[in-house]
């Protein structure tokens, strides 16, 4: 039977797209706040702070997904319910979790059967595979 629970190195290169993806994204903000002569700063501030922290919990409670996470096979879902995307409060909570904690959090998925990180154990969140590869069926 084949493991349905994401590895380290799939989580890693999720994690990775996004921080590129983030980084495009305050990238266009700060091209669209140029083209207004007076933007305080403030408002990039806010704007800035703003796609850092919704990014991941919005996409990861409306979509089960990162845009790291869709292109690497992943998705996030309730561990009591896989079929099911955590709760935005949750995803809030979880993101909270794996920022403060950075890689150390990864650290504990490959002691446990269902690949947890700390932040997944703390929002009751599990990584699965989206997609099995069954070449040879």
């Amino acid at each position: 039977m084949e493991d349905k629970y994401a590895q380290i190195f799939t989580r890693v290169k999720a994690a990775t797209i996004d921080g590129i993806v983030i980084i495009v994204l305050m990238y266009s903000a700060t091209e669209i706040l140029n083209l207004f002569e007076a933007a305080p700063n403030y408002i990039r501030i806010s704007v800035f702070v703003s796609i850092f922290l919704v990014y991941e919990p919005i996409l990861i409670s409306f979509f089960g997904a990162t845009v790291g996470h869709f292109f690497s096979d992943i998705v996030v879902k309730r561990e009591h319910d896989e079929q099911r995307n955590i709760l935005f409060p949750k995803a809030v909570i979880r993101f909270i979790c794996k920022f403060s904690l950075g890689w150390i959090s990864l650290l504990t998925i490959s002691g446990n059967e269902k690949k947890k990180a700390i932040h997944d154990h703390v929002s009751g969140s599990v990584v699965l595979k989206y997609k099995t590869d069954k070449q040879g069926d």
